[in-house]
């Protein structure tokens, strides 16, 4: 006896990326959603770059992909978001040169309010957003409220990746393999204000920060993770673009599938926990559980991760006053 697969829409932004030339054949593979489900995707670009798109489309539909069913290529939010069971919000309009960080804002704020009304309007009940493109925990805020009709929950951004990199740089540094580590958090925002904290942080049962210098993990950790974007486009020439999309999949994989009890990072719209105001989007240790994340709550704070916490939440803060202002 055959059952039918299930069927979810997925919504990609930026479709004619780098970011998303990697991220849509994961998907594409059953990454996310598992081997029994079919995917349909639709692919949003600005009108200037929908033939790119079409290519990537072309591209999608060559590689005969089992898990792959419809594809759909269109500059209309409306029809991109119609009935979608997750988005993956890549696309963001970079920091120009000589652009103050209100001007990047206010600039991405047009973007992330139509999509978030689109996705409002017509997305599925289920649907699950995850924002990619930078400045990613304000955007997904943006487009948060820009989405009344759709709990907040529903609205995650990605901090996946300062996650994965402050990992890899323990696992370098230590020796042992990443899937070693245990109870990693990188609290606040996906910029270099954010704090990758080990004070909770296991490898193979052993508390990490029982092997690490201080000064190491104070002096070289803690900027090293936070400013590693800028060493991959001093040393590669241009951005992070499948290590996003990796940490995308992780995301939205755990976001579905869950956890297994095991803690990460998750930027999601805060409800209060550990003094962060309510409704701005910051990295918190989670677990995901029943296809719904949940902070890992009681921890105990010392003045230093106080101070570093407090430094995100004021920057989030100042970055939702000019968010606000474009309402």
């Amino acid at each position: 006896m055959t059952t039918t697969p299930k069927k979810v829409k997925v919504t990609v932004t930026g479709a004619a990326g780098n970011i998303a030339y990697s991220l849509l054949w994961r998907i594409g593979a059953g990454e996310v959603f598992g081997p029994d489900t079919i995917v349909d995707l639709a692919l949003l670009e600005v009108p200037g770059h929908v033939g790119n798109a079409e290519g990537v489309a072309m591209e999608l539909s060559d590689s005969a992909l089992e898990r792959v069913g419809n594809i759909t290529v269109t500059d209309d939010a409306a029809k991109a978001f119609d009935g979608a069971n997750a988005a993956f919000l890549v696309g963001a309009k970079p920091r120009g040169k000589g652009e103050s960080r209100a001007d990047m804002l206010q600039a991405n704020g047009q973007i992330f309010i139509g999509q978030g009304r689109a996705i409002n309007d017509h997305a599925a009940d289920d649907v699950r957003v995850l924002v990619v493109g930078n400045p990613a925990n304000t955007n997904a805020y943006i487009a948060n409220k820009a989405a009344p009709d759709v709990a907040a929950e529903h609205f995650n951004a990605l901090m996946r990746l300062d996650h994965n990199r402050a990992i890899s740089m323990l696992s370098q540094k230590l020796g042992k393999h990443s899937s070693e580590f245990e109870n990693i958090v990188v609290w606040g925002n996906h910029s270099d204000t954010q704090f990758p904290d080990i004070a909770y942080a296991t490898v193979e049962g052993q508390p990490v920060k029982d092997l690490v210098d201080e000064s190491w993990y104070v002096d070289e950790f803690i900027p090293r993770v936070a400013k590693r974007g800028a060493e991959i486009i001093e040393v590669r020439g241009r951005s992070s673009a499948a290590s996003a999309a990796s940490a995308a999949v992780d995301h939205m994989r755990d976001w579905v599938a869950g956890t297994e009890g095991k803690w990460a990072t998750t930027a999601v719209p805060s409800t209060g926990s550990y003094g962060v105001d309510e409704g701005l989007v910051f990295g918190f240790p989670a677990i995901a559980r029943d296809g719904r994340w949940s902070v890992v709550e009681g921890l105990e704070l010392t003045d230093f991760q106080r101070a570093r916490i407090d430094a995100n939440v004021e920057a989030l803060r100042e970055e939702a006053a000019i968010a606000d202002r474009l309402f």
